[in-house]
């Protein structure tokens, strides 16, 4: 059934834990080049608690006049609409610049971390501690496209054993993600074989983390056209892209 996999679409780019140090904070100025507007639809497998589950879900990317949008929704035919992501800001020489990131999942409340540039911290939905604002802060929803939006912007540097340091907000925490270039592989997609760069987050210091694996690909404006996210008590996730519509 088409279920609660959605809950877990972007979800697990969740598992950060409390916010890190200003030292493991990184602020860096990068080349970027944003991927064209468009909506993409993905299949999802997941696997939670032992039980297998299927489903589909949509990620809506808009940008234009120094702003962006990054929508994320999952139905199933059972529950209806059974996630909501929302991403909104501006464009910044870093890159994306989240302003509010929302979320709300089936049977849990909606919570919405903000960043606030006029105090120069984000404060958490679901945490009355802030950590500071830097510059080239992400949160769970917009890190995949920041990294695609670097990698379009330098291609030649995304080499197989480079490192990608970008700091990410939830709605409770906010920690670094280091992305690790393994390699170019093959991706079975909706559209046919696609060759994409693989990512793998490297595990936060002193423990095991979530483990994330992101496929982007070059031939398709470096959208993400697969995902996987496994959590340390087994759960896990695939996420592959069906199709893309392009937008303005």
């Amino acid at each position: 059934m088409r279920s609660t996999t959605a809950l877990i679409l972007l979800a697990t780019l969740g598992a950060a834990g409390m916010a890190q140090a200003a030292d493991d904070h990184p602020s860096v100025k990068r080349p970027f080049n944003l991927p064209p507007p468009g909506e993409l639809v993905y299949s999802v497998k997941a696997n939670s608690h032992g039980i297998p589950l299927a489903g589909n879900g949509t990620i809506t990317w808009r940008h234009g006049d120094g702003k962006y949008t990054l929508l994320t929704e999952a139905r199933s035919g059972i529950f209806g609409k059974v996630l909501d992501y929302r991403s909104e800001g501006g464009i910044d020489a870093y890159g994306l610049a989240p302003e509010t990131y929302y979320e709300k999942r089936i049977r849990k409340g909606a919570g919405t971390t903000t960043f606030r540039r006029d105090t120069k911290t984000i404060d958490f939905a679901d945490n009355d501690k802030s950590v500071p604002l830097k510059g080239g802060e992400q949160d769970r929803s917009s890190a995949p496209w920041q990294l695609a939006a670097i990698a379009r912007g330098a291609p030649e540097k995304f080499t197989p054993g480079s490192e990608w340091a970008i700091y990410v907000a939830g709605r409770r925490s906010a920690d670094t993600w280091t992305f690790k270039v393994v390699g170019t592989e093959a991706v079975q997609t909706g559209q046919g074989e696609v060759k994409a760069v693989h990512f793998a987050r490297l595990a936060p210091k002193a423990k095991q983390g979530q483990q994330v694996d992101l496929w982007l690909a070059p031939a398709l404006e470096w959208y993400p056209v697969r995902l996987v996210f496994t959590e340390e008590d087994g759960d896990s996730f695939e996420q592959v892209l069906d199709k893309v519509n392009k937008t303005r």
